[in-house]
């Protein structure tokens, strides 16, 4: 069976065949309220839309946002940046939107370069290059979701959310949708598995460590952690004592660790475990982001992997498996 198209392909794979239009200026260009290049008049659609798949010059006022936009942080300074570069060298790739339904005025939903059209504002350009198309509901989800995946416009937690809304709204499996936005199935679980993180981690996460927040890799390490109390706990050590990944793993593998159950005989404690041992044991819950205990030594022992839910059963099962 022939794969889907997906990330792999690149965003034309989701986008009709439109010709040369698509990826830049190679044809002719209609202007809303003026004429096309070689002077001859434009008739057009009784509703009064301009021709789809062709690059037309748009008044910027006619360009809404799109509700299912997974990105919803944009950076003042990086849209300062490209306003700058717009002003001097106009906007190189069209941005696509649809006609907005029911609309009573001239209206049309942006469904990729919305980071584009607020710089183009910034910018103060009056028209903007647009390709229109029409979309159903779905693949107007996808498209804006796979720009921006792209582009890497999105942070862990946009992605996770969007993500959710796409398998929600479009009844899709993680696999499906693994194949849809070309990750593999684990790397989809693991975005999912964000959202379980408290509205406090989430916000954290949203905003990255370069701005005081955590990392996707502190809150793999955060998930791993059972106990509600003692995660808020590692949570406020990473945040006020700057942890790092590996340092908040090995926490985490401590906090989730059984209680010793009051030492031997005379006060003496246990043995410790070959450092090997111990060593192994981190790598597997780096790995495999749960809580992983070896029992056991260098000769032989056991290996408990523990999981919280089906569908972490089931991530597990993907990354063990190697599907």
């Amino acid at each position: 069976m022939a794969r889907k198209a997906g990330l792999g392909r690149g965003l034309d794979a989701l986008l009709p065949d439109g010709g040369e239009n698509d990826a830049g200026f190679g044809g002719e260009t209609y202007d809303a309220g003026g004429k096309s290049p070689d002077k001859r008049k434009q008739k057009l659609p009784p509703h009064g839309m301009p021709p789809l798949g062709e690059v037309v010059q748009l008044p910027v006022d006619w360009l809404t946002a799109n509700p299912g936009q997974p990105r919803k942080n944009f950076d003042e300074t990086e849209l300062r940046e490209l306003a700058d570069s717009i002003a001097e060298h106009g906007i190189i790739q069209p941005i696509i939107a649809m006609p907005a339904p029911n609309a009573a005025d001239a209206s049309y939903i942006i469904i990729a370069g919305e980071r584009r059209t607020r710089a183009a504002r910034l910018a103060g350009l009056r028209k903007v290059p647009v390709i229109i198309r029409e979309y159903t509901d779905q693949k107007r989800l996808e498209v804006s979701l796979i720009e921006n995946i792209q582009r890497s416009d999105l942070n862990p937690i946009e992605e996770a959310a969007a993500y959710k809304n796409l398998m929600d709204y479009s009844r899709l499996s993680q696999e499906e949708l693994a194949l849809k936005v070309g990750k593999s199935r684990s790397a989809v679980t693991n975005a999912l598995r964000l959202l379980k993180l408290p509205a406090d981690m989430q916000k954290s996460l949203e905003s990255g460590p370069e701005n005081g927040g955590i990392s996707a890799g502190h809150a793999r390490a955060l998930l791993s952690v059972t106990d509600k109390a003692l995660r808020d706990k590692l949570f406020r050590d990473i945040a006020g004592k700057g942890l790092s990944v590996r340092e908040a793993e090995k926490r985490a593998s401590a906090l989730n660790a059984p209680p010793a159950a009051g030492g031997l005989a005379g006060g003496e404690t246990a043995p410790k475990r070959p450092p090997e041992i111990t060593e192994m044991e981190e790598k597997f819950i780096e790995r495999l982001g749960t809580k992983v205990t070896i029992d056991g030594g260098l000769e032989k022992g056991k290996i408990h992997i523990e999981y919280y839910s089906m569908d972490d059963l089931d991530r597990l099962y993907g990354i063990i498996g190697g599907t």
